[in-house]
């Protein structure tokens, strides 16, 4: 090998350590963003169903959470919002009406029934994408235990951008004043407006972001339960009423159908928890 190329090798490899450093420190963030809500709620159903253990808990909670196919952080989050259960109470929550699922017109329903909630998320972002004619953007969900949106779905945006995006508070960037005001915001220019802080605008451009629109996804009245945003790799100089009327369809239709999702899926996976928890009281349970 010649002199010439040593430095070169040296250096990739230098890169490769730090990317590597990088991306395990995304990971930590990412586990400590997660993890305190899990141990909260396994503290929560140990105390409450007399159970051995927290991993018995956790065993509780994965089993609600793979037969409803709701998501561990999503059951944990409603977990500790929820009120409690009466005490000696067979249901969780007795006067519940279940509703059909709303209808969709932006994906497809399978023919087994409706779809999860990720496929419903992936569907929004992907209309977004398709409707906005860019290849980056994000969903983000309301944070129940913390406040503010996290993201739950992206495609084509960096890992230091997820990372630093994945949780947002109310103030500070656009999709946070969409929530707020429950109406589209564009942001035709990411490095003049006004509505981001420093470090978020810098860390959208670093991504390669120019510019970005977001869509509240709403409830009939009028609750903001989702974002959706799209992020342009140029300056913007605004949608079209055609294009902002397909948003706001897409976005009251999935609005209705998340808020259906968390009325009646989640709370049959908490059902079912509440169930196995008062038939296992004080025993020892294992994760699968």
């Amino acid at each position: 090998m010649s002199t010439a190329g040593r430095p070169a090798a040296a250096g990739d490899d230098d890169d490769d350590e730090l990317e590597r450093l990088r991306a395990e420190l995304r990971h930590l963030r990412a586990r400590a963003r997660v993890r305190p809500l899990i141990s909260q709620a396994q503290g929560m159903l140990q105390e409450r169903y007399a159970l051995a253990d927290g991993e018995s808990a956790f065993a509780l909670m994965q089993q609600a959470s793979q037969r409803y196919n709701v998501k561990l952080r999503t059951l944990a989050d409603v977990l500790v919002t929820a009120p409690r259960p009466g005490d000696g109470e067979p249901l969780w929550f007795p006067r519940r009406v279940r509703l059909p699922p709303p209808d969709l017109t932006f994906t497809t329903v399978p023919a087994s029934g409706s779809p999860s909630r990720s496929a419903v998320l992936r569907a929004v972002l992907n209309h977004t994408l398709t409707v906005t004619d860019t290849g980056m953007g994000n969903v983000q969900l309301p944070d129940r235990a913390r406040g503010g949106l996290r993201i739950e779905e992206h495609t084509g945006l960096t890992p230091d951008f997820v990372d630093f995006f994945a949780h947002v508070g109310e103030d500070g960037t656009s999709c946070a004043r969409a929530a707020r005001d429950v109406a589209q915001i564009t942001v035709r220019d990411v490095e003049s407006d006004p509505v981001f802080t420093g470090p978020a605008r810098r860390a959208i451009l670093a991504a390669g972001s120019r510019a970005c629109h977001s869509v509240p996804l709403t409830t009939p009245t009028g609750l903001c339960v989702g974002m959706v945003s799209a992020h342009m790799d140029r300056p913007l100089r605004g949608l079209t009423t055609a294009q902002t009327k397909a948003l706001d369809a897409m976005g009251a239709q999935a609005g209705r159908w998340l808020a259906w999702h968390d009325r009646t899926v989640v709370l049959d996976a908490l059902e079912h928890l509440h169930a196995l928890g008062r038939a296992r009281r004080g025993a020892r349970l294992r994760r699968s």
